[in-house]
């Protein structure tokens, strides 16, 4: 209770002889270092809001025209032409305003018209530069003349020493491409894949849509593209990730790695000190906007706006739509350890906690023997849980008839087909309950099969994004889900105020039980690390939280992210500042702990008091019951590809990421026999607001290859041949994609026109239920320079990956680190036969060495 008593500014006390007030000056000292803080935080970002608003001016600047305005007229030399005369007769005339002040006042306001035309005009000029993409398709190595012009451009109009947002009112708007342009390219990326008769039926609805209803829809777009900022993000974040109701947990969040042979220190107080005290300086750089801009080739900038929400940002769950809950600012850290929830308050008189005392602070939570409350171990289940399944929506028992995904306003994207057990001559019944239409709220397209008293649910969605895939019984459709139970049980009293606490919080840190990591003499190391960290218990992670930071017992860390308010790249630059600052910055004592010496007087973390209802722990129980199934399901793969990286790719002159893409391609074919429907991501952040876009990656070029490298009759030339044409092809339909002229998020956007002018398309029905069976995504690697890899080769991180996309298909991430090292993330679920995720990797890994070896020619044969 000591403690306690030291954060009450004052006491009082109610005696027959009056009230008395006791003061303490050390709590009082406290708010007021607090307060002065708030308000330099305040000053802050007005300062950095008035230099990122005049940019690449600077409010120096204006003082110079303004000087070099008034000099000229005292040298009779009239550079306004007359306008600031004009100007002066307007100015009111009294007796406060002499005529030389106004003479004066004058020249100030035109010096300052003059400024801020200068700076309209440059930003245009900026903008019309930063559409040119032409540079991003000429040769590898080789730059045109024109393109070294543009380059130097746009080197002078950036200006120096650019702020984090300096260049997001310079950035161009994501172009809608032509109909006539983004179907030809659908049909070109479908046409590997469909036989004849049916590449047939889908040209000619391709071809009645785009001469029927395409028109309007585009006219619609074009209109919305001209308004807002992006055509696409706005309406990709609601429908995609915020109305989905299926589980985020696997089906949405992501995860990012520790360094796959280091671990700075082995214990984990000293470990979660250090991590979060670097995490919390790349907050601060932040909130002054002094982190550089990410810029292409070191030269172009890219959109730093997801940027905004990384911390104190959560999702809110609802009813027919989930929210961001983002708060300005937040002084607090929200701590899970042994069923228990913590607030740990992160700053002292205003100043940051420093790494020695978060690790004693840390130490305390590690040492509480006290239990969990009634209900409080598996709380967090509900975020992993269903978002919200509408009871109105359930079948009848015995009907028959379509089940319907739903509207896309709410999540779904239109009919879905159910497979119905009948007896010979009868009309088809399901015996599971299923039968007349509803409304699952689902996320996504596809169909909906009933099998074994099990609902499997198929969805189109991108599969960075991985929502609305399920595989649960019928039965818990009818439950009270994580949006109702927080309206009903969260609402008021402690259990407010304990949810606030984490959910204004900065971030999630957990504080892990297990020991993790790359083990060389256990096969399985790394396929339980990444497991841990896609779902963990399913209980001991917040999936809302913007991160949840994950600090296991052996000292290493990891990340789950969650998708809807940025992508990874964004999570990505986090973690590459924190692990570089963690170990090259900050460091260790030869004992591994934190530099320094910890202050006792400090607070000890403040524990989370709930009054949970039993109503409500049925409602936990059920949520961890769904989620536990769902990440039982998960098949995770994790290996270290070390024969090879970059390095040798490039002396092949072969872009590394199509080399990859193009193995993976005759991997899934020798894995499953067929060719698949493929995403890889790609960013858009070349234009204001951007996040990504689809490049499909299997295409009739890389098809060709595989049928090549599957036929014992072709060549080793014949081969090589190729694959430089499909590694070529492949690079183009990349860079098509980071320049706006993708195929999947127009057609999205068409769709979701389409939907709130109630026109029907069967094309866009038909496009949007193809399920992705492969879906890949790189990780960027040095997106900040750190440490020198060459020189720490030890120190190269493991990547990250995400769960499967469809029920029958595998989710690949992969990390192309340092010049010999590529880490590959396998997902995929059990209850596939058509899957396994070792096997998937084990040929990956021999379709890389095939590749490899089809450039042991002759040197000859090569430079023919």
């Amino acid at each position: 209770m000591a403690e306690a008593h030291q954060a009450v500014a004052f006491q009082f006390t109610v005696t027959p002889e009056g009230v008395d007030v006791r003061l303490s000056r050390e709590a009082l000292k406290q708010i007021y270092l607090s307060g002065v803080a708030a308000w330099k935080k305040r000053f802050a970002r007005i300062r950095n809001s008035v230099l990122t608003g005049v940019y690449p001016a600077t409010p120096s600047s204006w003082l110079v025209v303004v000087m070099a305005t008034v000099s000229s007229m005292y040298c009779r030399i009239d550079l306004s032409m007359g306008l600031v005369c004009h100007i002066r007769r307007y100015l009111p005339g009294c007796r406060y305003l002499s005529f030389q002040h106004r003479t004066l006042l004058s020249a100030a306001l035109f010096s300052t018209g003059v400024w801020l035309s200068g700076i309209l005009l440059c930003r245009q000029s900026l903008k019309l530069l930063l559409s040119y993409h032409g540079w991003m398709f000429e040769p590898h190595g080789k730059m045109s003349r024109s393109t070294r012009v543009w380059v130097a451009l746009v080197k002078v109009m950036s200006g120096r020493k650019p702020m984090l947002y300096s260049f997001q009112t310079s950035l161009p708007k994501l172009p809608v491409p032509s109909v006539e342009a983004t179907i030809h390219r659908y049909l070109e990326s479908v046409r590997p894949l469909l036989e004849d008769e049916k590449y047939l039926k889908m040209e000619a609805l391709a071809q009645a849509f785009q001469q029927h209803t395409a028109p309007r829809l585009q006219k619609f777009l074009v209109l919305k593209s001209w308004w807002a900022p992006n055509y696409v993000s706005d309406w990709w974040e609601e429908f995609v990730y915020l109305r989905g109701r299926g589980p985020i947990m696997v089906n949405s969040n992501y995860y990012a790695m520790d360094f796959l042979y280091v671990t700075p220190s082995p214990l984990q107080a000293a470990r979660a000190g250090n991590t979060v005290h670097a995490i919390l300086l790349y907050r601060r750089k932040l909130d002054r906007e002094e982190i550089p801009p990410v810029k292409a080739l070191g030269i172009v900038p890219m959109c730093s706006y997801q940027m905004e929400r990384m911390f104190n940002t959560t999702r809110i769950p609802g009813m027919k739509s989930d929210t961001l809950q983002h708060v300005l600012e937040s002084k607090h850290l929200a701590v899970y350890h042994k069923g228990r929830f913590y607030k740990l308050w992160l700053y002292q008189g205003g100043k940051l906690l420093k790494p020695r005392d978060l690790e004693l602070q840390f130490q305390r939570i590690l040492d509480d023997p006290s239990p969990p409350q009634p209900g409080e171990e598996k709380l967090a289940a509900l975020t992993a849980g269903e978002r919200r399944v509408p009871k109105e929506s359930m079948p009848g028992a015995g009907e028959w008839g379509t089940v319907s995904l739903g509207d896309p306003m709410l999540g779904g994207t239109g009919p879905a087909s159910c497979r119905w057990a009948s007896p010979a001559g009868r009309p088809p019944k399901c015996g599971h309950g299923l039968g007349r239409g509803g409304d699952l709220g689902l996320a996504g397209g596809g169909r909906e099969e009933c099998q074994g008293g099990r609902i499997r649910i198929l969805a189109w969605v991108c599969p960075s994004l991985l929502i609305g895939l399920s595989n649960m019984p019928p039965s818990h459709l009818a439950r009270v889900p994580w949006a109702e139970a927080r309206a009903r049980f969260f609402s008021q009293g402690k259990n407010k105020v304990s949810l606030d606490a984490i959910e204004r919080a900065a971030f999630f840190l957990a504080l892990d039980e297990e020991a993790q990591g790359y083990e060389r003499d256990r096969e399985d190391s790394m396929d339980r690390y990444g497991k841990s960290l896609l779902h963990g218990r399913c209980y001991d992670r917040w999936f809302d939280k913007s991160f949840t930071l994950v600090v296991y017992k052996n000292g290493k860390v990891g990340t789950n992210a969650e998708h809807s308010w940025a992508d990874a790249p964004i999570i990505g630059h986090l973690w590459e500042f924190m692990l570089g600052t963690d170990i090259f910055h900050l460091g260790y004592s030869e004992g591994g702990h934190c530099c320094g010496e910890p202050s006792p007087a400090l607070a000890p973390p403040q524990r989370l008091q709930w009054d949970i209802p039993e109503e409500c722990r049925k409602v936990i129980d059920s949520s961890y019951r769904v989620a536990k199934a769902l990440a039982d399901d998960v098949d995770f793969h994790v290996f270290p590809f070390t024969n090879f990286g970059k390095g040798l790719i490039k002396r092949f002159k072969i872009s590394p990421d199509a080399f990859i893409q193009i193995s993976l391609q005759l991997a899934h074919f020798r894995d499953k026999g067929s060719f698949c429907l493929t995403y890889e991501a790609s960013m858009t952040r070349l234009f204001r607001e951007g996040r990504t876009e689809t490049v499909r990656s299997c295409t009739r070029e890389s098809t060709a290859f595989v049928r090549s490298m599957m036929d014992p009759a072709r060549g080793q030339l014949e081969r090589l041949q190729l694959l430089q044409v499909a590694a070529e092809k492949h690079q183009h339909m990349y860079r098509l994609a980071m320049t706006g002229a993708g195929i999947d998020r127009h057609l999205f956007c068409l769709y979701v026109v389409s939907r709130y002018l109630r026109v029907e398309s069967p094309f866009l029905a038909q496009v949007l239920a193809e399920p992705w069976r492969l879906s890949t995504s790189q990780t960027p690697q040095q997106q900040i320079k750190m440490f020198d890899m060459e020189k720490n080769q030890d120190h190269v991180s493991s990547g990250g990956g995400f769960g499967p996309v469809a029920d029958d298909g595998y989710g690949v991430s992969y990390i192309i680190a340092g010049e010999n090292l590529i880490t590959f993330h396998i997902s995929s679920k059990f209850s596939s036969p058509e899957t396994d995720s070792r096997r998937f990797g084990r040929n990956i890994r021999q379709a890389m060495l095939d590749i490899a070896d089809l450039f042991n020619l002759p040197a000859s044969k090569v430079a023919n």
